[in-house]
């Protein structure tokens, strides 16, 4: 069963949804005048957990175009899974917070579901059903650790699951211009199989106004000192986040954002996160192609259900 929890809970990076606060995120208003720092965070927040959809799904279509995640050391060829997912938000029965539904299609992970359910009450924790494909059951799993590195991955979960607002101190340094592309991992000549064309570094984000916002973690002796995010002024997309410790920046998330036309501007998507530890150089690529995102449709809630889990074919 360790083995099995090392390859499943490094995967849900772009399928798991945050819990509730004491402030209703997933009802946030969208600001007037200048917010504060912590007023940016939550936004931050709120746009990460997709809260400006109904539900929101990551979908396969054909055999190359799905989400893909890469991760490799210096020197080797990166591994590769690929996912599909679907997000629920449509819950008000004071209990639900949102659901998520991951099936993996290729990977050491091919046949593997996880359907996580976030709840309303901010002091319980999320819970994990995983489907395991050689077992043929259902399985528990408690709410892994902040700070446990997502297996052969540089995010961890709090990096993309669990942190919350409340969980830092945040301060607001400035108000500037983006001026960089954001990072990519360089694949050469290599392929993916299943993706026709690997993209391009972003420069989306270049010449946008940007927050930058200093998160300080409120846990004593943390893996690091604080982080420094830079955040669209008008979307809330958080582009980059740069983390410190003793003075020296340790590792980067860059994330490519995208409008979805909705009214909203919080209502974005991922084009691909990109990860980096600088003292290992171990990069995390993870893309997802416009064609397969799909928001706000028509799907029976029994989608996110066990039932679900147990009809995933190998």
């Amino acid at each position: 069963m360790k083995t099995t929890r090392s390859y499943v809970f490094p995967l849900i990076c772009l399928i798991a949804s945050g819990t509730a606060h004491a402030v209703d995120l997933k009802n946030l208003p969208y600001p007037t005048g200048t917010p504060s720092a912590e007023e940016i965070i939550r936004q931050v927040y709120f746009v990460n957990h997709f809260y400006a959809y109904r539900n929101f799904s990551i979908v396969r279509r054909g055999q190359k175009e799905i989400t893909v995640l890469l991760s490799r050391a210096p020197g080797d060829r990166p591994k590769t899974e690929t996912v599909e997912r679907h997000l629920n938000n449509d819950y008000d029965d004071g209990i639900v917070q949102s659901r998520d539904l991951a099936i993996f299609q290729s990977g050491k992970l091919r046949g593997t579901g996880i359907l996580i359910t976030d709840y309303v009450d901010d002091e319980k924790s999320q819970s994990y059903a995983i489907w395991l494909p050689a077992l043929r059951k259902i399985r528990r799993f408690a709410e892994p650790a902040h700070e446990d590195a997502w297996g052969g991955t540089d995010f961890t979960f709090g990096d993309v699951v669990l942190r919350k607002p409340k969980d830092e101190t945040h301060a607001l340094l400035e108000t500037t211009t983006f001026t960089d592309c954001l990072g990519r991992m360089e694949l050469g000549d290599q392929n993916v199989y299943y993706l026709d064309a690997v993209p391009d570094a972003s420069c989306g984000p270049k010449g946008r106004e940007v927050y930058v916002v200093r998160s300080t973690p409120k846990r004593a002796n943390w893996w690091y000192d604080y982080r420094d995010s830079y955040v669209d002024t008008k979307s809330f997309a958080d582009y980059r986040t740069r983390y410190f410790k003793n003075g020296e920046e340790i590792k980067i998330i860059d994330r490519d954002w995208r409008g979805m036309g909705l009214d909203d501007p919080r209502a974005q998507a991922w084009g691909y996160w990109y990860g980096k530890v600088y003292n290992t150089g171990h990069e995390t690529w993870a893309i997802i192609p416009p064609s397969v995102v799909e928001f706000n449709q028509e799907v029976d809630d029994e989608l996110w259900s066990e039932r679900t889990l147990r009809r995933i074919k190998r």
